[in-house]
């Protein structure tokens, strides 16, 4: 257990360092632009802005990332529906078998269970 903690934080730092060295490595300017030059000219609306290259990396990745989890959660809408539906069944069942005192042990035998409901020979004979 320790050894998977030890490696999980050494996975994280050599991916941190990693992101650092990315980072110094693309500092330059990064224009972007909203729509294309000729476009933009078209239409009369140019908007850009000039950022560092890395951050443009990194907010590529971070958006790739959110909408992969979206997609992923979407996606497994169903499985998570249907479990909520099998916890809440069993939670009917659970309290239905309260309510009734937890079920007969005599559920078994046809005789008994007649006579615990109250279907005996008295009635029988009236």
């Amino acid at each position: 257990m320790v050894v998977l903690k030890f490696l999980k934080i050494l996975v994280l730092a050599v991916l941190a360092g990693a992101i650092v060295v990315l980072s110094l490595a693309n500092r330059g300017p990064m224009t972007l632009q909203l729509l294309p030059e000729d476009l933009a000219a078209f239409v009369g609306y140019n908007q850009s802005i000039e950022l560092p290259v890395f951050l443009v990396i990194l907010m590529g990745v971070g958006v790739g990332l959110l909408i992969g989890f979206i997609w992923e959660w979407l996606r497994e809408y169903r499985h998570r529906a249907d479990a909520a539906r099998a916890r809440a069944e069993a939670r009917q069942l659970r309290a239905k078998i309260a309510r009734e005192g937890g079920g007969s042990q005599r559920e078994g035998d046809d005789v008994l269970s007649i006579l615990d409901k109250g279907q005996g020979p008295r009635q029988i004979a009236r």
